[in-house]
């Protein structure tokens, strides 16, 4: 999808990431002041994403064998808590679409159940005056009977 294409999508895209970045940059606080946070939540993603990172760039480069240096604590703790507020952001973004999607299908569903009711309003409708027609076009029959059944008057 080409954000540049949608200009609404484009805009709850930076509303959403203007919203979380106060949340990234608490947890980056939260990192530097917490020992637990930085050893068990920060470093352990940056280091795998730094690991993959650097395991793809070698790869590409041609050095197949080669063994990765592992960043250092700062680094780490930096570049986790980074990515941690970045997942935060798009895990906020996506809970937004499923939101507005549960909305717009919840809008068909109510649209389509009043378009149901007005079809089945206007049959009802069909069939009453069906009935009326039938019962009119059996009185004219009646009366048309009746109307040659009297006799002509003699002169």
């Amino acid at each position: 999808m080409v954000v540049g294409a949608f200009p609404i999508a484009k805009l709850l895209y930076l509303g959403v990431k203007q919203m979380g970045k106060p949340l990234a940059n608490r947890i980056k606080a939260g990192a530097v002041r917490s020992e637990f946070f930085k050893n068990y939540i920060c470093l352990p993603p940056a280091q795998f994403y730094h690991w993959i990172e650097m395991r793809t760039k070698m790869r590409i480069m041609g050095f197949r064998g080669s063994t990765i240096k592992p960043l250092n604590e700062d680094a780490a703790a930096e570049l986790g808590a980074e990515l941690l507020g970045e997942a935060i952001i798009f895990l906020i973004g996506g809970g937004c679409m499923v939101l507005e999607y549960s909305r717009q299908a919840a809008n068909s569903r109510r649209k389509e159940d009043e378009l149901n009711e007005t079809i089945m309003s206007l049959q009802t409708q069909l069939a009453e005056l069906q009935l009326t027609t039938e019962t009119l076009d059996a009185r004219l029959r009646e009366h048309n009977r009746l109307i040659l059944a009297i006799p002509a008057p003699s002169k």
